[in-house]
């Protein structure tokens, strides 16, 4: 089980920033079997050049959950699953940073679909999500949004699956680890 999440936050930095938007679709290998979007209220000012960049302003989050209310949600749903991000150091760092704030750890499994591009779908020029998507014909709805992002690396994953999906044994697909 694979839970391929995107998030959108105030800055670059886990330490310093905030989570403001996570997307989660769990996927069983197959299909999405459960999803979880929502803004969140980071209690910090937006700044501008994310604003400018995502489209998420201060007063969309004012009454969004704070993250303590949705963290039982997210640990629930990326239980016992594979932690899939397009640079899943950056999202995974976020969600850890968040955790810690509340005073928990949160570990998962991670797999990052950049490395995985790279190994399965050779001889891009980049291999950024919005370039891997328009060279794939990937239509991303809402860029630079998680719900938007997220369902992109979903269908990018997808096409890795079968990219890395082995002949048939005993009329059974066989799916052997992708690292």
């Amino acid at each position: 089980m694979f839970s391929i999440i995107d998030i959108e936050t105030t800055g670059q930095r886990a330490e310093a920033g905030k989570i403001t938007e996570i997307a989660i679709f769990v996927h069983n290998g197959v299909e999405i079997v459960k999803s979880f979007q929502t803004l969140i209220n980071p209690e910090v000012s937006i700044p501008y050049f994310i604003t400018k960049l995502t489209g998420i302003d201060d007063s969309m989050v004012t009454n969004a959950p704070k993250f303590y209310e949705v963290a039982r949600q997210i640990v629930e749903l990326t239980e016992s699953t594979t932690f899939v991000a397009h640079n899943v150091s950056f999202d995974y760092r976020f969600i850890q940073q968040e955790f810690l704030r509340l005073g928990y750890e949160y570990e998962r499994k991670t797999m990052c679909t950049v490395k995985l591009s790279r190994k399965y779908l050779p001889g891009h020029s980049s291999y950024s999500l919005g370039n891997l998507c328009q060279d794939l014909n990937i239509h991303i709805d809402g860029r630079h949004r998680a719900g938007g992002d997220a369902l992109a690396t979903v269908k990018l994953f997808e096409i890795i699956l079968q990219k890395h999906a082995t002949p048939k044994l005993n009329g059974k697909t066989i799916q052997p680890k992708l690292f």
